[in-house]
């Protein structure tokens, strides 16, 4: 899937002078970089000015954007147009130059428009610094994304990614960018554009930021409980996260609204508690029961995060199994997951007597890709799919060793930071050679 729908719902503060669209390589980091094809002109007499134009800006970003608008000047048809364009954009953005970064931004889009990333940075720009016109062309632009994601099939797919997970990508991606028309839409006082737009994109990727909005339209028509109602919803679904909903802005506008309907606040909190249990039952819906009746580890079949692909554990008879049982809402969990791979990469090499898995039991699955694209675990990670239960687990951090039938050997909930290794250490060693006398184990600083 492309990249970038994510940053258009949630973008960056203007204030801290970062690129919406994410760091861009700067003509000056280029020429320098060995990795990066440096800015090379077709012709000799060009391509001196343009690396004159870059050396003698230094690391003066101000010094750099004069310097290559001169260059465009004098070559306005340069074959570079694009990446010039892009460090033209990325210097005036931490300058705090918002009018040449939305200039830029659609000159890139020009001249590459079937690229949804470029129409994404270009949306982000004319949403926050531009006019009436340019809202008008941003919306142009933010069908122009939806054609292309629309476009879009399964054969492209990272083989990373179950055709499942594919399509709950795209509807994520569409969903962000209908949110970002629809606050288009307001800006141009199209109410009823928007609420097509905010509704669609509710029903794709429900979330805090759309239901806000659809609360925000019930109340210029003077509809209470409807706003009552959304602005409850995007309580429900807001959080403390970066780029979420702020909970004590919803708070005023639902205790305002509240109260122009009732009077007075009495009878809100409950409305909250009912209103949040009802949203999270309607997003998530009954888990599936995984491994029902299947009373031995040995007996169940896990999925692995990465894919969705089947884990048996039955192919793990006659090995030791180490697991770590975690969340991504665990604190401590994240402070011993590197002690665990520490312990893993001990036994590297003997995977034919010991197996170790990172054991997932988030009930929002939805959270555990972008916790593990921060973490980068090696061990295999897994969903518990009941396994959790089977074993009793209901404290994280919770770490187990099943000898070779599959008994437990060793079991340690949260994280003895004193020793945070050397008890599983000793457990494994002493599990896989039972009959051997336990020799204490050091573990490596």
């Amino acid at each position: 899937m492309w990249a970038g729908t994510a940053s258009v719902s949630a973008p960056q503060k203007p204030d801290t002078g970062q690129n919406p669209s994410g760091p861009a390589p700067t003509p000056a980091a280029a020429a320098k970089s060995g990795g990066a094809k440096p800015l090379v002109a077709p012709a000799a007499t060009e391509q001196q000015d343009l690396q004159k134009a870059i050396e003698q800006a230094s690391n003066d970003r101000a010094a750099l954007m004069r310097n290559l608008l001169d260059f465009l000047k004098k070559y306005p048809q340069t074959t570079q147009r694009v990446q010039i364009y892009r460090a033209i954009v990325e210097s005036s953005l931490q300058l705090r130059d918002f009018p040449t970064a939305t200039e830029y931004a659609e000159r890139m889009v020009s001249l590459n428009p079937g690229d949804a990333s470029t129409n994404l940075l270009a949306i982000q720009l004319l949403e926050h610094y531009g006019d009436a016109s340019g809202w008008r062309r941003a919306v142009n632009y933010c069908a122009r994304v939806l054609e292309i994601v629309h476009r879009e099939s399964t054969t492209q797919k990272s083989p990373r990614l179950s055709s499942e997970q594919f399509e709950k990508d795209r509807q994520r991606d569409v969903a962000g960018v209908l949110l970002v028309r629809g606050q288009l839409y307001q800006k141009l006082n199209e109410p009823q554009n928007a609420l097509k737009d905010f509704e669609s994109s509710y029903r794709m990727a429900p979330g805090a930021a759309a239901a806000e909005h659809l609360g925000e339209l019930a109340e210029l028509r003077k509809d209470l409980a409807g706003a009552i109602h959304e602005y409850g919803v995007a309580f429900a679904l807001a959080d403390t996260s970066p780029g979420s909903r702020s909970r004590p802005e919803l708070r005023e506008k639902l205790g305002n609204a509240w109260r122009l309907a009732h009077g007075s606040e009495d009878g809100l909190g409950d409305y909250l508690l009912r209103t949040y249990d009802e949203t999270v039952a309607a997003i998530t819906g009954p888990r599936p029961a995984r491994n029902t009746g299947r009373k031995e580890p040995s007996n169940f079949v896990l999925r692995k995060v990465s894919d969705g692909s089947p884990f048996a554990m039955a192919d793990t008879k006659g090995k030791v199994v180490v697991m770590n049982f975690w969340t991504t809402w665990c604190g401590p969990c994240r402070e011993w997951e590197p002690h665990f791979e520490k312990v893993a990469g001990r036994f590297a090499g003997q995977e034919k007597d010991v197996v170790f898995l990172e054991v997932n039991c988030d009930e929002d699955e939805t959270l555990v890709g972008p916790y593990l694209a921060e973490e980068k675990p090696k061990s295999s990670v897994v969903f518990a799919d009941g396994l959790d239960r089977l074993l009793g687990v209901d404290s994280f951090p919770t770490t187990l060793v099943l000898d070779r039938s599959g008994k437990i050997a060793y079991r340690a909930e949260g994280v003895d930071m004193d020793s945070p290794e050397a008890s599983l250490v000793e457990a494994i060693e002493r599990t896989l050679h039972p009959t051997e006398m336990p020799v204490p184990a050091a573990v490596a600083e």
